[in-house]
């Protein structure tokens, strides 16, 4: 299985002491922040100490991510330069708009490997999708370039575009988000939902991770470690779908060994859609842990 983004754990790039300890969660991945955490008179410092996390300390079994200003802000070149450097973090896009908007940043992102002796396309990225514009341009954003691992709608300055605010319920995001998941399925990358910022409301919080679940995102951004392992359990498939999806593919491979072109199960027919469902769900359950060495 590719790499499990579950989680993606906002650590404010000005922050001495969360850069030095987001090791020891268990998120997925860590997203050292450059932007909007940062205030305009912290951004220099702030750079020096992401730099200098990515080339000194150690994240085991951690995707690092960097979400730099944007390439036309006054500080988005100089931090492209820093972190592209380092060869060790995703490149994440802020408010981006447009394929164009990921075009540029590849063609900086490519003139700093080749300056840097790193390998040719070695930057990963990542495109945020935070305004209407954004949304709309979704599909041709998730398809603009080959370096780009997942696409993630920001909800805060979406919803003020939409000159509305965030409710309990979600249905003003509904619209984007299903438009940043479509686009991530159809270009083949991963899909990440928006921050939960209330870390007290743990009930509204689990509510909407089971709900950006169903949808089918891939993970979502958490701003507290408390926030972790409520996702996990979500994420995680029960006994009961791990059981149902074993039972599938055996019907499968019984139908095989016969000779038999269809499989049934208690009484249905098991098709490509169920079969790739069952197999994705063996996949994400192994790749968790949740799968007994007899299974």
């Amino acid at each position: 299985m590719s790499q499990l983004r579950r989680t993606m754990l906002y650590v404010p790039g000005n922050n001495a002491g969360m850069i030095r300890d987001a090791g020891i969660y268990s998120a997925d991945c860590i997203m050292f922040d450059l932007e909007d955490s940062v205030a305009p008179s912290e951004k220099d410092g702030a750079r020096f100490l992401v730099y200098e996390a990515l080339t000194c300390l150690e994240y085991p079994g951690k995707e690092l991510l960097v979400r730099v200003n944007a390439l036309g802000s006054e500080y988005g070149p100089e931090d492209l330069e820093a972190i592209v450097r380092t060869g060790k973090a995703v490149i994440r896009l802020p408010k981006t708009e447009s394929a164009q908007d990921v075009l540029d940043c590849e063609r900086e992102i490519a003139r700093i490997e080749k300056s840097a002796g790193l390998a040719p396309g070695s930057t990963k990225m990542m495109a945020a999708v935070e305004t209407a514009a954004g949304v709309l341009s979704a599909r041709e954003i998730a398809a603009a370039s080959k370096r780009l691992v997942g696409i993630a709608i920001g909800a805060e300055d979406y919803v003020t575009d939409l000159k509305t605010s965030r409710s309990p319920e979600g249905i003003e995001l509904y619209f984007g988000r299903s438009m940043v998941l479509l686009a991530a399925r159809a270009a083949g990358i991963d899909a990440l939902d928006t921050v939960f910022s209330d870390v007290n409301d743990e009930e509204g919080f689990r509510r909407e991770v089971a709900y950006i679940k169903q949808l089918g995102f891939d993970g979502k951004s958490v701003i507290n470690p408390r926030q972790i392992q409520p996702v996990h359990d979500i994420f995680t498939p029960t006994q009961e779908e791990i059981q149902r999806s074993i039972a599938v593919i055996e019907a499968l491979e019984d139908a095989k060994s016969k000779g038999m072109g269809v499989a049934s199960l208690n009484g249905k027919m098991v098709d490509k859609p169920i079969e790739d469902r069952a197999r994705r769900v063996l996949s994400f359950a192994r790749a968790v842990g949740a799968l007994g060495r007899e299974e």
